[in-house]
């Protein structure tokens, strides 16, 4: 397999030099970039396989730059941020970041979370291309696209995270799954105190197609257990 690129995406010099170092120590190609612009320009003669990104940028901020790069393409992302901010976390994480640190962080977990995402991206991309499609009480959700379309027809591509919660709970109607499982289908990490990614991500799930997401009929919540499907998957 060829070797994975990394693109870091941040301002501040001395930060930006640590992490190329950091990934280069492990093996990885990096290439860096100080704004969106400079992202972009790399990204149209790099193959990139995973950005991590600050989310205070100057210009456009990491957050805006990931929405425009979730409409393009589809690469892992992991966060990065000096703001402990439960309102910048969901936000990065409902607008499709694989992942999210706060600085200071510990340089051997972002590696380890770098690696797992990447493991998952490249050195698996076939679970992520191949074409299925799975339909529900007249919901239809395509694996190759990552598509939602409505019984009316109307289509909405799902983030990443989305997608692979939705999808294992539909590949196994009626099971439950803890929040613990669902973390580690969507993100490749382990369920941390007091960690409401899982609740969230749930909840936008819900607003797609659930016409009361305070009483819902499709996607179940067991209390004290977790969550599973309880709809009907079309034949």
């Amino acid at each position: 397999m060829q070797t994975p690129v990394i693109l870091v995406v941040e301002d501040e010099e001395v930060t930006r030099l640590n992490l190329v170092s950091l990934f280069q120590g492990e093996g990885y190609q990096v290439i860096e970039a100080i704004n969106g612009d400079e992202m972009y320009q790399k990204l149209e003669t790099n193959p990139v396989n995973l950005i991590v990104m600050d989310i205070n940028l100057p210009g456009k901020n990491g957050l805006i730059l990931a929405r425009e790069l979730r409409q393009k393409q589809n690469i892992g992302l992991i966060f990065l941020t000096g703001r402990d901010s439960e309102v910048d976390r969901i936000l990065g994480l409902e607008i499709g970041a694989d992942d999210y640190l706060t600085k200071p962080f510990n340089p051997r977990e972002l590696t380890i979370r770098a690696r797992n995402l990447l493991n998952r991206t490249v050195a698996q991309p076939v679970v992520e291309e191949h074409k299925s499609v799975v339909k529900f009480n007249g919901w239809t959700l395509d694996e190759n696209s990552r598509n939602l379309t409505s019984p009316t027809g109307m289509a909405r591509r799902l983030p990443k995270g989305e997608y692979r919660a939705l999808r294992l709970m539909l590949d196994t109607p009626g099971k439950i799954f803890t929040r613990e499982q669902l973390i580690r289908h969507m993100t490749g990490r382990e369920l941390r105190p007091n960690d409401r990614t899982v609740d969230v991500t749930i909840r936008r799930i819900r607003k797609h197609f659930e016409s009361d997401v305070e009483s819902p009929e499709l996607i179940s919540t067991i209390h004290g257990e977790g969550y599973r499907f309880v709809g009907k998957i079309d034949k």
